[in-house]
């Protein structure tokens, strides 16, 4: 292969590689985030299932128990004899009784009969301030069908507490035509009660009734009821075959809009059961298989590629190795040149240091000799003074030693005394004038030490005093008394 091209498929390599890295995290990311989508709202799909079994079968049971109660109140001829005697006192208190206990046992919510024009004859509630009994309520859906002469269920909606039931008619019939209903309502609340309970986490599933208009009547949310379920969750595209999207308005302040709707006919009634359910988990487990999808694409690579280098790090360490090698079998040469090189310059360098010690030796041998002769030379210009300065003194001990034997004489004891501290005192002043001088002149290794300037210029003083007096030379100093020097003693 050519090389430049060579090279240039080596210079992109990196860029492959990251792109073909890329394509396959991405795709694996999609197809894991689309089976897990798939697989998730599946199995939603099989639990809601059994949901959507049990909330059915309660609400059938509980209607198909319900159904015949009226039937079970009219058993015998007195709903009859009622209708066709509607102003019988004993009759009619018979039959309230009757209808009071029935409900009861049951648990029916009301019982009640009205005839034919829709008049309340006898209801269980007659005991009751706000009784049905002789209410005329013939546009009630209840009455108004079982007054046509066939069986009615209908759901009816509490009008004072909002709570959901169940109107059962059962026409009475005399000579074949209707003269009456016995009218049986029900309650759903403690079923819907159950509902609210169990829904009342946001995220928790949400069942619901609707009714054959598309009207909800029963919901786990009760600001929902009596309202069109078109218009509280509106279609959305399906992510898949048998998976019912739709968009929950108000939930989605929870972040809850997107609900999976699952429904159920309920045959006896002619409505739907609805579960809405929150797609949440569902697409969060989706990105949860997707970003590991996307970590293990990203794993094998790394581990191709690790690999590879391994391989290719390999072949380096053999290649360094030899290399390596000859570089220290070079080296070893070159170091042993040098040594002998750099034994030779140190050969040199000692001689050269031994010479320099020597010539240092012999100049402080010269400095101290010149500092001898100079000490000395001193000494020759100094010597006049020096001898004028002891000669005075000599005079004066003389006159004063003559003094003090004529005052011992003369019995004078106390001049003879001062004449005395006086000799004494010249005496002192010879010495150190002589041990300045003998300090002078002697040779003997410098020694360092710390003195003070001002004691320096007194000795100087006393030592010159004779020659400034003289020549009449006077010296007046001003020297700081911590200042000191550090010099050869």
């Amino acid at each position: 292969m050519d090389p430049s091209r060579l090279k240039a498929l080596r210079r992109a390599s990196p860029y492959l590689i990251g792109l073909a890295t890329l394509v396959l995290v991405a795709l694996s990311a999609s197809l894991a985030y689309v089976w897990t989508e798939r697989r998730q709202f599946a199995r939603l799909d099989d639990a809601v299932a059994h949901q959507l079994d049990l909330y059915a079968a309660v609400l059938e049971v509980e209607l198909a128990h319900q159904v015949d109660l009226p039937g079970l109140i009219d058993q015998d001829d007195q709903i009859e004899s009622l209708l066709v005697q509607p102003d019988a006192p004993l009759m009619r208190s018979s039959i309230n009784r009757r209808l009071t206990r029935f409900v009861a046992q049951s648990g029916a919510l009301r019982a009640s009969v009205v005839n034919a024009q829709g008049r309340v004859l006898a209801s269980s509630d007659w005991y009751r301030a706000d009784t049905h009994v002789d209410r005329v309520t013939p546009l009630d859906p209840c009455i108004a069908e079982g007054l046509t002469g066939q069986p009615s269920q209908r759901f009816a909606l509490n009008s004072s507490t909002g709570a959901p039931e169940v109107c059962f008619a059962r026409p009475v019939r005399r000579d074949g035509v209707t003269v009456g209903a016995v009218l049986v309502r029900i309650s759903l609340q403690p079923i819907e009660a159950t509902w609210i309970d169990s829904a009342f986490r946001a995220e928790s599933e949400k069942p619901l009734v609707v009714d054959a208009q598309g009207v909800v009547i029963m919901s786990s949310v009760p600001a929902w009821k009596q309202q069109p379920f078109s218009a509280l969750a509106s279609a959305q595209k399906s992510p898949g075959e048998g998976v019912e999207l739709v968009r929950v308005a108000r939930l989605e302040s929870a972040g809850l809009g997107m609900q999976v709707a699952n429904q159920r006919l309920l045959p006896r009634m002619g409505w739907h059961l609805v579960i809405l359910t929150s797609a949440k988990d569902v697409w969060r487990d989706a990105r949860t298989a997707a970003w590991g999808a996307a970590a293990v694409a990203v794993s094998l690579v790394l581990l191709v590629l690790l690999l590879f280098q391994r391989r290719r790090v390999g072949a380096q360490k053999v290649a360094a190795r030899i290399a390596l090698q000859r570089a220290y079998d070079e080296l070893e040469a070159k170091v042993r040149q040098r040594t002998a090189q750099l034994e030779t310059s140190n050969s040199h360098l000692r001689h050269e240091v031994m010479e320099r010690q020597h010539a240092e030796e012999v100049l402080r041998q010269a400095q101290e000799e010149l500092v001898q002769a100079g000490k000395l030379a001193l000494l020759g210009q100094l010597s006049a003074g020096i001898s004028h300065e002891l000669g005075q003194p000599l005079t004066a001990l003389r006159a004063l030693a003559q003094n003090g034997c004529l005052l011992i004489e003369r019995e004078r004891p106390q001049q003879a005394s001062d004449n005395f501290k006086s000799i004494l005192g010249l005496a002192e002043r010879m010495g150190r004038i002589t041990s300045q001088l003998k300090s002078f002149a002697r040779k003997a290794p410098p020694e360092e030490r710390s003195l003070p300037v001002q004691e320096a210029i007194d000795n100087a003083r006393q030592i010159l005093a004779a020659r400034f007096a003289n020549e009449g030379v006077g010296l007046a100093t001003e020297i700081p008394p911590a200042l000191a020097v550090r010099c050869d003693t």
